[in-house]
């Protein structure tokens, strides 16, 4: 490509997460953004969720492979001086537009200092979406891998899998299947499994806040028995989520330090204290413990190298530092 031409008038590239597509979970900068703009790209279905906001604009629609097309189209209008949305559907950083645009940004010579400039306008994610649509299954630690091997190589994604499965993750599953890629939802299961139990918590959600959106709660076990595509993610528990009342939920953790009903402090726990269990008592556990490295390690599944550097290392009991802020 050409090197960034700096006498065209100033251009600009706005990379717009238009969130599930509905209007009313639509951000006022990206409406904003897309009124503003001369030009509008994106693919097919993610410019029919905002057809109605496109008139009188140049709207060009690209096919589900043609992300790179859609960024050298942005670029070579934003070259002209027009200002363009690029739109995605969820968040532009997430499995979406944003990192293409910038891998042809930077091919090109293109800097922040250059004569187009780059907005990110970020939106509301699958996982945020369809979370909510089923309670609160992300309140304690989860990622996100996406299923499809059209640009990843399977190991990746396989041992991706195995190390979130067997760490006790809460994982949102992006594109976990099509009508080509069947087997990878499966092979997903498959080893989950090795590491959860067959009844752990799945909620598959499709089309969320879209007219065609379809809930259904099921387990690791059957999950490959549901109806799953590629509008379509799908929700794992870990080992504390559960279902309750038609509600996804995953703890936080509060039950390990408080009693929930009254709010009062555990036997051996204080209030803006680490968990007894935390990092300084489990670092006193095993420097008092008489287990050898291995044997810590087969205990708590953790390098043996790494059992070892700790107990080499000098132990400071902290536990007298001041209390830290409770976490909202």
């Amino acid at each position: 490509m050409n090197d960034i031409a700096s006498a065209a008038p100033r251009g600009k590239i706005m990379l717009v997460g238009l969130g599930p597509g509905s209007h009313e979970h639509l951000t006022a900068r990206a409406r904003a953004a897309i009124a503003e703009a001369d030009t509008v790209i994106g693919y097919v279905t993610y410019i029919r969720l905002v057809a109605d906001l496109l008139e009188g604009k140049e709207v060009i629609k690209k096919s589900m492979t043609e992300e790179l097309d859609r960024a050298i189209e942005s670029l070579d209008r934003a070259r002209q001086g027009k200002k363009v949305a690029l739109i995605s559907s969820g968040d532009a950083g997430v499995y979406g537009m944003a990192g293409p645009t910038f891998e042809v940004l930077f091919q090109a010579g293109w800097t922040p200092d250059s004569d187009i400039e780059v907005e990110i306008i970020p939106g509301a994610s699958a996982l945020n979406t369809c979370a909510a649509l089923v309670g609160a299954p992300l309140t304690h630690d989860f990622c996100a891998i996406s299923l499809s091997d059209l640009l990843t190589p399977w190991p990746t994604i396989a041992r991706r899998l195995e190390a979130v499965a067997a760490s006790d993750f809460v994982v949102a599953l992006y594109n976990p299947k099509s009508g080509r890629r069947t087997r990878q939802i499966v092979e997903a299961r498959r080893l989950f499994l090795r590491h959860r139990r067959p009844d752990t918590p799945v909620a598959i959600v499709k089309s969320a806040y879209r007219p065609k959106q379809r809930i259904e709660f099921t387990t690791l076990e059957k999950m490959t028995d549901c109806d799953i595509g590629m509008l379509s993610t799908v929700l794992i528990g870990n080992s504390n989520t559960f279902v309750k009342h038609g509600l996804m939920v995953t703890p936080r953790g509060y039950a390990n330090k408080y009693d929930v009903d009254s709010g009062s402090t555990r036997n051996g726990e204080k209030a803006g204290r680490s968990l007894s269990t935390g990092l300084d008592g489990w670092l006193a556990a095993i420097h008092g413990s008489t287990l050898s490295a291995a044997e810590l390690a087969r205990e708590y599944r953790l390098p043996e190298d790494y059992i070892a550097e700790l107990l080499a290392e000098p132990f400071e009991d902290d536990s007298a530092a001041p209390a830290e802020e409770a976490e909202a």
